[in-house]
């Protein structure tokens, strides 16, 4: 019984991973058509994960990428503790690149709905958390 769940839950947790993909994939190429460069895609530290880092002109935007149904239960997905641990991995960017410093960084998220261009809040959260 308990080898059905698992090899269940890992199916599950394989379509997410897929969906996550293709959402990053959908936002970096929304964010290229506006102007945005693509520095890292998943850019993975001790303290986490950043979906996405994206410059334009003089600003730096850590982004969070979430595939929903919604808007609503998009931002809800975006919990105080991930924000923190966002906050935690740009902390770290920075500190690996320096020059980054010297750019506006601000916290954004991309809302990635079926059917939808994606959707990007700007300063969604704040990077004081």
């Amino acid at each position: 019984m308990a080898y059905g769940s698992n090899l269940n839950r890992s199916k599950k947790r394989k379509k997410a991973y897929a969906v996550g993909l293709t959402a990053e994939t959908k936002a970096a190429w929304a964010l290229r058509l506006s102007g945005w460069r693509i520095l890292k895609r998943r850019y993975k530290t001790k303290a986490g994960e950043i979906d996405l880092v994206a410059k334009k002109r003089k600003t730096v935007a850590f982004i969070e990428v979430k595939a929903r149904k919604n808007r609503q239960a998009a931002m809800e997905a975006v919990t105080p503790a991930s924000q923190k641990r966002i906050v935690k991995a740009a902390r770290i960017f920075v500190a690996e690149h320096p020059k980054a410093a010297f750019f506006t960084l601000r916290f954004d998220v991309i809302i990635v709905r079926p059917w939808a261009w994606p959707e990007r809040i700007s300063n969604a959260f704040d990077g004081r958390t």
